[in-house]
């Protein structure tokens, strides 16, 4: 266990993520189910975590919940959050020793370290380690827009971002996120392994990789097998299961009509559950002609 730390610290994401969420929690918490405020409701269930920005804000701030349970089909991920959970003072101290060393360089040689960490990040990350967990914290602060992808060997591939003075280690932060994954389970697998955890007492947020809205759109691929249309069809159904358990769900996803009004895949596969539009800002793009305010979707029972 992680000894107690300032209770004014609130534990945020200590990852950059695709799509977090943290901008879009004023509208997640006017969409939470009554139950986890009266106590009827006792269990969290997020079948993807990615920064966990929803997860962290209703593990601080409703202590009915007593049960967390979180899944993601991204191994690095989940290595790196059990490695928070369990060893992060040692994990401190190699994110230190690697900004030590990176911080200093000047912009050439700090390329030519990201290029080598990255590589010796794809050799050994297969290990659960602290310093395969540090190095994809330091990939995650240093590489270009927070973005993680990977190719069709499942290597990390993402280009060098140029950040002048990155925060690799925000001991702070890590210390009280560390402190709350100790109510959590954490579990790498396809979002259907969470059935087992979801019950009537349970809330489950799903914030799933975006259906695209174009075709250049391929922000999807954060783990080696991207996550399809038929999967997007998948989840549809799954939240149908949701439902007929008894459990109530919020899932977040992007809005077709942004592109194409005439879309109409989520009023076809989410038909007879709540679906609201509201605005986000897209901050990863290629060009900063595509970011920018659109809208996503909050879909609910």
């Amino acid at each position: 266990m992680i000894s107690t730390i300032d209770k004014q610290i609130t534990a945020k994401p200590f990852l950059k993520w695709a799509g977090g969420k943290t901008q879009l929690l004023h509208e997640v918490e006017k969409r939470l189910p009554k139950g986890i405020s009266t106590g009827q409701i006792t269990s969290y269930v997020e079948p993807f975590v990615g920064g966990g920005a929803v997860f962290f804000h209703i593990a601080q701030n409703y202590p009915n919940i007593k049960e967390f349970y979180l899944y993601d089909i991204n191994d690095d991920l989940v290595k790196c959050y059990n490695v928070v959970k369990t060893n992060v003072r040692a994990l401190i101290r190699e994110l230190n020793k690697i900004t030590k060393e990176f911080l200093p360089l000047n912009e050439e040689l700090r390329r030519e370290f990201y290029r080598q960490t990255r590589s010796e990040f794809n050799r050994t990350k297969h290990k659960s380690s602290i310093k395969s967990s540090a190095k994809l914290i330091f990939l995650n602060k240093t590489c270009f827009n927070g973005l993680y992808r990977v190719n069709s060997k499942n290597e990390f591939n993402v280009p060098f971002g140029d950040y002048k003075n990155p925060k690799i280690c925000d001991e702070k932060n890590l210390l009280a996120v560390s402190q709350i994954l100790q109510k959590a389970e954490i579990v790498c697998g396809d979002f259907t392994k969470s059935r087992k955890n979801i019950n009537k007492n349970s809330f489950v947020y799903l914030d799933p990789p975006y259906r695209p809205l174009n075709g250049t759109a391929n922000f999807t691929a954060y783990s080696k097998d991207s996550f399809s249309e038929k999967d997007q069809i998948r989840l549809a159904e799954f939240c149908k299961e949701i439902k007929q358990i008894g459990s109530e769900f919020l899932l977040s996803n992007s809005d077709p009509h942004n592109e194409n009004p005439d879309d109409r895949f989520f009023e076809d596969n989410f038909r007879g559950f709540t679906i609201s539009q509201v605005k986000a800002s897209r901050l990863i793009n290629c060009k900063a002609i595509g970011r920018g305010q659109i809208n996503e979707l909050l879909i609910t029972n």
